[in-house]
């Protein structure tokens, strides 16, 4: 068939006409209605839209109270602001970190040399950055800053406006650090410091911060209160030690989109919660650091001390040699009215003495444990090899051992075989010719 015929036969040209039926009618008179329609709309002229750009956004410095920062390598934006000493962030009065101990900051570091240092040397530091998983395509857009100046806390946050003030921004902040001697962070160590690090690199410029002494806030968080917190974030830690609460706070996860969208419409709104977060995460990393000092130096003196937080304080000040602190905080504990905690002390402490050849204190102490509870498995253990091997009083550890044989209900299958094990080994020693050696 050739090409004109084809067409022919598609447009129905040439074709015997059809007969209307029913639907043909009714295609026909839908037709005729969009006629009428399109016809009556041309008789109305026709109304122009008008058009409304949007508002202007409010601009950085009505939003933020600071200032542009000149540096050799270009400008950034600046903010400033002091926390007087007789203030308070939560329960934590500003001022206190001021007269902490520097031994106490030293050994929740992990860092001697701070011990030499004043807490005016600490540079008090977080960032808020494009993304959380880190990597050389992680932008630190804005960098919060704390020190004390006398007794006063002072905040400083440098912020870059867009990408290209990276480097001055990274130039100010090393103009800073030069004038401190240890950096203190909460999950620093993992995040920002290394971030920090990478974008020195790239922009080409000595990092300032290697090389110093570091006190990451996370770790004796962990070491300290971990054993009765749901987990250590930064939020939990000042709802549950600092008894902070923040109110109308921007969630991390949120912050990044915050600053994308600054830089497409450049309205700093949506920055000011940003500003106001990071801020409360500096103070709160020195409240935090006064709370642990605290601990350390004088936790039974403190009213807000958890007995748990000053066992582990007690454990710390044990690993590291200083044995009258932890004694003495120890001893406190053995009596506490938490029967785990007293329980914890008790055993730490009674170790301690058998180590150092002190058996009279070690005795005492598993005696005490047994009057407060029969059927303490750890003191029934030590006080029945004590009498075994230095007392030698065979018959009162086999007194010792069936008795807690006879009345606890609470050993497991192991720990009954263990205690059985040793009652028939200290009854073959006292058998008709047998040696009690």
């Amino acid at each position: 068939m050739r090409v004109k015929d084809r067409l022919k036969r598609l447009t129905g040209e040439g074709q015997p006409a059809v007969s209307k039926g029913p639907r043909q009618e009714q295609i026909s008179e839908l037709r005729r209605k969009i006629d009428d329609i399109m016809a009556r709309r041309t008789a109305y002229p026709q109304r122009s839209v008008a058009f409304h750009p949007p508002l202007p956004g409010r601009p950085l410095h009505e939003v933020i109270t600071g200032e542009e920062a000149k540096t050799d390598l270009g400008a950034c934006f600046f903010s400033q602001c002091t926390f007087k000493a007789q203030s308070y962030h939560g329960r934590i009065r500003i001022a206190r970190l001021t007269g902490a101990d520097m031994k106490a900051a030293a050994l929740l570091a992990g860092h001697p040399e701070i011990a030499g240092m004043d807490i005016s040397d600490a540079l008090f530091l977080d960032t808020e950055t494009t993304g959380l998983a880190g990597g050389t395509g992680t932008f630190a857009f804005l960098i919060g800053l704390g020190w004390y100046e006398k007794q006063d806390f002072v905040v400083c946050q440098i912020f870059a406006r867009d990408f290209h003030e990276e480097g001055s921004m990274l130039a100010l902040l090393g103009d800073m650090a030069a004038q401190k001697r240890f950096l203190v962070t909460f999950n620093g160590r993992a995040f920002d410091m290394n971030l920090l690090s990478a974008r020195y690199v790239l922009n080409r410029l000595p990092n300032p911060l290697a090389g110093m002494p570091h006190l990451d806030l996370l770790f004796p968080s962990r070491r300290l209160a971990g054993h009765r917190l749901e987990n250590c974030r930064l939020g939990t830690l000042e709802n549950e030690i600092l008894e902070f609460r923040r109110t109308g706070d921007v969630p991390g996860y949120e912050i990044p989109a915050r600053y994308f969208t600054w830089l497409k419409h450049r309205d700093a709104s949506p920055l000011e919660e940003v500003f106001h977060h990071n801020r409360l995460d500096v103070v709160s990393m020195a409240a935090l650091t006064a709370h642990f000092a605290d601990l350390l130096t004088n936790g039974c003196e403190q009213a807000h001390a958890h007995p748990g937080d000053l066992l582990a304080a007690a454990r710390m000040h044990l690993q590291h040699g200083d044995e009258s602190i932890a004694l003495a905080l120890l001893d406190v504990l053995t009596r506490s009215r938490d029967p785990l905690v007293g329980r914890n002390a008790g055993m730490t402490l009674s170790l301690f003495h058998k180590r150092q050849g002190a058996w009279e204190n070690a005795v005492r102490i598993w005696e005490d444990m047994l009057a407060r509870d029969p059927h303490d498995l750890f003191a029934v253990e030590e006080l029945a090899k004590w009498l075994e091997h230095r007392a030698c009083d065979l018959t009162r550890a086999i007194g010792v051992v069936e008795s807690i044989l006879a009345g606890s209900h609470c050993l497991s299958p192991a720990e009954r075989q263990a205690l059985a094990h040793r009652l028939a080994r200290l009854k073959k020693k006292t058998a008709p010719g047998e040696s009690r050696e």
